[in-house]
């Protein structure tokens, strides 16, 4: 496949991820999307979101910088896959969290609620089912 094609996938494609607990597994997951990895403790949520997605996301972007902004950094290891087809730029937010309320999210733990808010409020288009 070319990298024209790759930047044009519409799935993130993992082929032949051995992360940890992860056995040669291969997955495709639409792009745009919301993905939900469920799965029992053990079976390998972490190792393929953190340790396989995340890890290739942040090792690309890092060898994109220069080399001299690279000196800075610590060595990004490759993770154990064969290949990580349709990745974009990746987030991660960290599973351990300090604030202990039952009420808190996403949003207002990584403290992006407010911006997103304004986002929501600017780019925004309201709908409404009995307008239409």
């Amino acid at each position: 496949m070319s990298a024209k094609d790759t930047m044009n996938l519409d799935h993130l494609v993992v082929k032949g991820a051995r992360v940890h607990n992860l056995k040669n597994i291969t997955v495709e997951m639409p792009r745009n999307s919301l993905v939900v990895f469920t799965g029992l403790s053990g079976s390998g949520k972490s190792s393929l979101a953190f340790d396989t997605i995340f890890a290739e996301g942040q090792r690309r972007y890092v060898e994109s910088l220069s080399a001299y902004a690279r000196q800075f950094l610590g060595q990004v290891d490759r993770p154990d896959v064969d290949f990580i087809e349709g990745l974009s730029p990746a987030v991660s937010i960290d599973q351990k969290s300090t604030n202990r309320n039952p009420r808190s999210t996403v949003g207002t733990i990584t403290e992006i609620h407010d911006y997103l808010r304004l986002l929501w409020a600017r780019i925004g288009i309201a709908y409404c089912s009995e307008c239409r």
